[in-house]
């Protein structure tokens, strides 16, 4: 019942587009800009191409984190994150994590899952190109990613449950005691590490939750 409310809350956020053309992908965008792609056949042999556009920071103007959907080069409609749009043979969901995507799927009516293709000049692009162009440096960046997130856990969450820890509860004392600098840097690494999943649409309730 939980599920079916979401989806129709969801349903519900989907504005029609104002048919405006979509805007190329620019080097400098590579921070702020995610743009994937989803080409679709139909039974009748048309081909469609549906584009999710998405700025991380939200709208310039209302600060709204939201998707923008076009289709064969057009906007075809908006919602707010997370969202679920009705497309061709199924819908596109849109997730957003702290440090990027971590979920943007076509889910055909089957049920079947696809992750989109992200546009090749942007940092999810140029990352999935350097997964094909040298898998094995890849698996070790994605595994040293991990090593760092784990890391971050086991350093920092002690420390924070020593001081959010209520008197009324007992006590407890970490058994690390960084200083400073090197908390930061552990938080640096962590972030870090979340970013490089992200742009992979990888994430972990645990690993890349605790890291926002």
């Amino acid at each position: 019942m939980l599920k079916e409310w979401n989806q129709r809350r969801a349903a519900r956020r989907v504005k029609p587009g104002d048919g405006r053309p979509l805007k190329p992908f620019r080097w400098w965008q590579l921070v702020g800009r995610v743009l994937f792609y989803l080409r679709l056949t139909g039974l009748d042999g048309r081909r469609t191409v549906y584009a999710v556009d998405v700025r991380r920071w939200g709208d310039k103007e209302t600060g709204e984190l939201r998707a923008d959907l076009y289709l064969d080069g057009r906007h075809h409609a908006r919602s707010k994150l997370p969202a679920r749009f009705p497309v061709e043979g199924g819908r596109v969901e849109v997730r957003m994590s702290a440090f990027g995507l971590k979920r943007c799927h076509y889910v055909t009516t089957e049920g079947t899952e696809h992750q989109l293709v992200p546009d090749r000049d942007s940092a999810e692009g140029r990352r999935a190109y350097l997964d094909r162009a040298h898998p094995a440096l890849s698996r070790v960046i994605g595994s040293l990613s991990v090593v760092m997130l784990l890391v971050s856990l086991a350093i920092l969450v002690p420390q924070l449950v020593e001081k959010a820890l209520p008197p009324t509860l007992g006590t407890f004392n970490s058994p690390f005691d960084l200083p400073v600098w090197l908390n930061a840097a552990v938080v640096l690494g962590s972030a870090t590490a979340a970013t490089e999943r992200a742009l992979r649409l990888r994430y972990h309730w645990l690993l890349d939750g605790a890291a926002g």
